[in-house]
């Protein structure tokens, strides 16, 4: 009979990191600049009822680090335009393309899906602009033959 791991939970305000509102990764030092690193934190991103955490497990011990972030934890980091189309995550999960789920909030364009918002990092902003417009009242994109009016949120942050 396996055991259960043992579990150690450092709360939010007792981590060493955080995520910045571009979604890269600090300490008192400054920026992360492993790209090795990087990536392990961001695969590691989990969510349950109390936040954002990372995860890690080895030797029967489970670690789960709450870390502060200055907007959201997820980032929309890379977008596939052939179909199907989809939004790749920070964290490696895949979104379908959906313009229904865009939003605009402080002159930011976010993907939500479910409970979760994630902010598009600039590199995939930028494979996204050509299909993006803005006139007086309002952003749109195109997609799948159409134009679609994307939501708007002013102040208080996306949701």
């Amino acid at each position: 009979m396996s055991k259960a791991p043992v579990e150690i939970v450092i709360p939010r305000e007792k981590a060493v990191f955080w995520l910045d509102c571009n979604g890269r990764w600090r300490n008192a030092s400054g920026l992360f600049r492993n790209p090795r690193i990087i990536e392990h934190f961001h695969s590691a991103i989990r969510r349950d009822a109390a936040g954002y955490y990372l995860c890690q497990e080895r030797e029967g011990v489970r670690e789960k680090v709450y870390f502060p972030y200055e907007d959201t934890a997820l980032f929309v980091v890379e977008v596939v335009i052939n179909e199907p189309a989809a939004l790749i995550l920070n964290t490696r999960r895949r979104l379908p393309l959906d313009p229904a789920g865009l939003l605009v909030a402080n002159d930011a364009l976010y993907a939500v899906a479910e409970e979760e918002r994630a902010r598009f990092a600039d590199r995939a902003l930028l494979k996204l602009a050509e299909l993006l417009e803005f006139e007086e009242g309002g952003y749109f994109i195109r997609w799948g033959g159409r134009r679609h009016r994307i939501r708007e949120k002013s102040g208080g942050g996306p949701g």
